[in-house]
C-alpha cells in the first residue's frame, strides 16, 4: 500500500509538514517493499486551490493513505471521494518516526 506523508524537506529525517496543500515535499512510502521516494509539490505556492490540486496529484500517485496536519474541506472531500484515508497528525515527528509507526 502506498502512504504519502507531507514533508518539509526531501529526506526521511525531515519533519512532517502540517500543511497538506502547501507542503513543499511528499514522501511516498510503499509498505510492500519498504521503499521511500520524494516528490516535490508543484502546487505549494499556488494562488488558490492548492489543496485540490495537491489532492489530484496524490490520487495520481496511487495513494491509499495520506498523513499530514490540516486538510482543507475541498481537499478532504476529493480524497474521500477516492477512498483515500486521511490521517491528521499534530505532533512534530520526522518522516522516519512516522514510517516506523506505520
Amino acid at each position: 500500500m502506498i502512504t504519502i506523508i507531507s514533508a518539509q524537506e526531501n529526506n526521511t529525517s525531515s519533519l512532517m509538514d502540517s500543511r497538506f496543500g502547501r507542503a513543499k515535499w511528499f514522501c511516498i512510502f510503499n509498505d510492500e517493499n519498504n521503499s521511500t521516494s520524494f516528490v516535490e509539490n508543484p502546487h505549494f505556492e499556488a494562488q488558490g486551490g492548492a489543496g485540490v490540486k495537491t489532492s489530484e496529484m496524490i490520487i495520481e500517485l496511487g495513494a491509499k493513505k495520506v498523513i499530514s496536519g490540516h486538510y482543507g474541506p475541498k481537499a478532504k472531500e476529493l480524497l474521500d471521494k477516492f477512498n483515500i484515508e486521511q490521517v491528521e497528525m499534530h505532533e512534530e515527528k520526522s518522516i522516519d518516526e512516522i514510517i516506523k509507526n506505520l
